[in-house]
């Protein structure tokens, strides 16, 4: 069971996830003390631990539109967040997935703050509101990253791969 955190609406930019102030800070063990920084009272629960690790992120069309800045998927990643959208931005998409970040395409999610959801692979349950909502799976290749933990490890299984077969030989 995974909790709303919180609810966002359309077109959430990667200035309103990382804002741009704070490009400066670039390593990822640094950047996630700014993340949704102009939303201070959100901000302080992150920091302060409040937000648990598989939490979730409700949003609308377009999440992650804006600029092609990958600290607002290594912001998020960084506390492990689950993030629901109707749909994102094409660049936030794809650097998100070779974050590793976990998203979820739910073109008709309604949920609030505080709702409880159960993430199964086709669709998603409220169950505080008791609705079913489907899902657009992610194609194989892309959720096989994710689950990998990003591309940087999903690569070095890969390689790693064929090298285990041959020693066991």
């Amino acid at each position: 069971m995974a909790k709303v955190v919180l609810k966002l609406g359309d077109d959430i930019s990667t200035d309103i996830i990382y804002p741009g102030r704070f490009m400066a800070t670039v390593l990822p063990a640094e950047t996630t003390q700014y993340a949704f920084a102009d939303l201070p009272e959100f901000n302080s629960k992150l920091r302060s631990g409040q937000v648990t690790p598989g939490s979730v992120i409700v949003a609308g069309k377009n999440f992650g539109c804006g600029s092609s800045r990958e600290q607002a998927a290594s912001t998020l990643k960084g506390y492990e967040l689950i993030i629901v959208a109707r749909n994102f931005a094409r660049i936030f998409m794809q650097n998100a997935i070779n974050l590793g970040l976990k998203l979820i395409v739910c073109p008709a999610i309604e949920a609030e703050e505080g709702d409880e959801l159960e993430l199964l692979p086709d669709k998603i349950i409220d169950k505080t509101s008791g609705r079913e909502f489907q899902i657009e799976p992610l194609p194989k290749a892309r959720q096989a990253i994710i689950d990998a933990g990003g591309l940087i490890a999903y690569t070095r299984e890969r390689l790693l791969a064929p090298a285990a077969t041959k020693k066991k030989k």
